[in-house]
């Protein structure tokens, strides 16, 4: 666990974005957070969580495009297509390190702060309730460990990362 970082602006503490999305998913009854520590500095980590058209949907299970259709400021309009032929349309704030995406129907939440060269990255969201601060809570948990696996895998191949390798077998003889 990240040491407990809060500093003074204005009126109030900051707290770091992980512990923002901690504290956004402990609003929403059903939501479950996956976090985990990737061997890979911020910047890599964010250039694929941040690029919704992109790496987005590389590493999200359901996802199979995402198209931005406005941009203001940090605030976000998105339409995402899922593998299954369902549509969606996501409004929310998308900046580095923090991404809240919400449609009618799903939520989205990403959050990633650095760790001295690692990041700490959370994953939420599922499907909503309608009408309410929930969340449909089956299968969610999967969906987000197999989502933050293959966040792992996919920046594990980005150029310049640190790879834990083990012993190298021999070739197979024939």
């Amino acid at each position: 666990m990240s040491e407990e970082k809060t500093t003074r602006e204005g009126d109030g503490p900051v707290i770091d974005d992980v512990r923002r999305l901690r504290v956004m998913a402990a609003g929403v009854r059903g939501a479950r957070i996956v976090e985990r520590v990737l061997p890979a500095p911020l910047d890599a980590v964010w250039g694929v969580m941040g690029d919704l058209e992109g790496g987005f949907g590389e590493f999200q299970p359901d996802m199979r495009s995402v198209r931005v259709l406005r941009r203001d400021g940090d605030r976000v309009e998105a339409l995402a297509r899922s593998r299954h032929g369902l549509r969606a349309r996501f409004h929310g704030v998308l900046r580095p390190g923090w991404c809240w995406l919400q449609s009618r129907f799903l939520v989205i939440g990403m959050a990633a702060v650095d760790e001295g060269g690692r990041t700490r990255v959370a994953l939420t969201g599922g499907v909503r309730v309608p009408g309410r601060a929930a969340l449909v809570p089956f299968g969610t948990r999967r969906e987000l460990e197999r989502a933050m696996a293959r966040l792992a895998e996919r920046v594990a191949g980005e150029p310049g990362m640190i790879r834990k390798t083990g012993p190298r077998r021999p070739a197979p003889r024939c």
